[in-house]
């Protein structure tokens, strides 16, 4: 089959046999149960290599999709408006930064046979909206947080107004074994809960998990709602209790991970919401800078 990029508008023709048109590939990819963005060419690959462990480890379908900020489509302040062609000069057009993406995702699909059945759909526009169109129906998202100014803008749309569980790759390489041990960062909030709840059915196949309580209460209350809330989810795994001592929260939780060979970390990101968390979201913004492990979580 011959590969279609599609560009977020109706297709047009009417299809023909052995073609796959970009109303057909969007629909592959909003349908899919783990979706890798791709917003920069520089993560690309590790984003479709992790994506590609998650959704076989759940035998649910993955699918790709590129999107990026065009302010030729897009309706916005004047002020918007030149900083997007101001990137121009150092990331080259909408076009160019898409035509990268797509120059990555087509070598990755080589390295296996069994990847030509995939297809990268594509969304070039106001970034939120692309972000939308692409999300809202994934039960996860595989994203980059640092990289290009659309890895950033997309990661912010996905957490803050998608509010999707969300899996950032580690820097570097991403080693495989996604789901060998996985540390969940545990206080009895809400965002922690629906991040649990929402990647249950990974947590489910995990060869082991491991709740960490940090600084519980006196009663144990920590403790108490982790059992409560694997119970209840029907998960099995060991919840465990320390104290941070001089450190900092996302010290000892990383210190943890570290000294127990965890291969993913999942959280609750961003207690308050985007404006306070600028000022009050030291835990995650922590683990996000310092962490190199994959890192799940949901707003």
């Amino acid at each position: 089959m011959n590969n279609a990029l599609s560009n977020g508008s109706p297709s047009g023709p009417p299809q023909q046999a052995g073609v796959i048109f970009a109303d057909d590939v969007h629909e592959m990819a909003v349908q899919a149960a783990v979706l890798a963005l791709l917003p920069d060419p520089a993560t690309a690959r590790s984003c479709l290599d992790i994506a590609e462990d998650v959704a076989r480890a759940v035998h649910g379908t993955m699918a790709a999709a590129h999107v990026g900020a065009d302010p030729e489509k897009m309706i916005a302040a004047p002020e918007e408006i030149d900083l997007q062609m101001l990137r121009e000069h150092n990331e080259g057009s909408p076009r160019e930064r898409l035509e990268r993406v797509a120059r990555a995702f087509e070598d990755w699909k080589r390295d296996k046979p069994d990847r030509e059945r995939l297809h990268l759909d594509d969304c070039r526009g106001d970034l939120g909206r692309c972000v939308t169109r692409e999300c809202h129906e994934t039960a996860l998202v595989v994203a980059p947080r640092h990289g290009n100014m659309d890895a950033c803008d997309a990661f912010h749309d996905i957490l803050f107004n998608e509010h999707q569980l969300v899996l950032v790759p580690p820097p570097g390489q991403y080693a495989g074994d996604l789901l060998g041990h996985v540390v969940i960062g545990w206080k009895p909030h809400e965002h922690a809960q629906r991040a649990v709840v929402a990647a249950r059915r990974w947590l489910a196949v995990a060869d082991r998990v491991t709740v960490l309580c940090v600084n519980d209460k006196p009663d144990g209350s920590y403790q108490f709602t982790a059992r409560e809330l694997l119970t209840q989810l029907g998960l099995d795994g060991d919840v465990v209790a320390i104290s941070s001592g001089s450190r900092s929260v996302g010290e000892t939780i990383l210190d943890f991970a570290k000294s127990g060979n965890a291969t993913c970390l999942l959280i609750g990101a961003f207690k308050h919401g985007y404006f306070l968390e600028l000022v009050l979201g030291r835990v995650t913004r922590y683990l996000l800078s310092h962490s190199t492990l994959p890192m799940m979580m949901k707003h």
